[in-house]
């Protein structure tokens, strides 16, 4: 019965959390069908570790937390494969699904410039609105970094996007 609860928990968690840990996984590799991929690994890393976390405080911020570690790895494990058989290309425009717009590409081009932990600190902060303490929770790292790398990451989105761009997201935001 131990495992029928187990599993029922878990199967609740998956259903609440899937969508939510994929997102955040194609935020930070910029590549959706990976992101599906990487989330399906960090729930087959929690479910393996289920008896564990179902007891503990934060289980999300620690699937967060597999998901951004997975996604470093896929990123640093693409960038190595392209140069060991020497593909430099250079990125196109993604293909749109539904209603994304230019300035959505512009964002998830200049995020794909962020180095890891800057784009981590950013998409948390930002798309997932995370306070600094959660997002610290999920990658690893102190609040204190989680600042510094945010701001920082926000001065290189600033700095990649332009001043027209930027003045247009300041704009937005003012008039909500």
């Amino acid at each position: 019965m131990l495992l029928d609860d187990a599993s029922e928990e878990f199967n609740d968690f998956f259903e609440r959390h899937h969508a939510e840990l994929a997102r955040l996984a194609h935020l930070l590799t910029g590549e959706k069908d990976v992101a599906d991929d990487l989330a399906a690994d960090a729930l087959v890393a929690l479910w393996q570790r289920w008896d564990r976390l179902r007891a503990a405080q934060h289980p999300v911020a620690y699937a967060r937390g597999v998901v951004a570690n997975l996604a470093r790895e896929w990123i640093r494990s693409t960038v190595r494969e392209r140069r060991r058989v020497g593909l430099f290309w250079s990125r196109g425009t993604e293909p749109v699904d539904g209603p994304d717009v230019a300035v959505v590409l512009d964002v998830r081009a200049a995020l794909s410039r962020l180095p890891f932990r800057k784009r981590a600190c950013v998409v948390l902060r930002h798309a997932f609105d995370l306070s600094e303490k959660d997002t610290a929770a999920a990658l690893g790292i102190s609040v204190g970094t989680v600042k510094s790398q945010t701001s920082k990451g926000m001065a290189e989105l600033e700095s990649l996007l332009g001043a027209e761009a930027v003045g247009e997201l300041a704009a937005g935001r003012r008039n909500r």
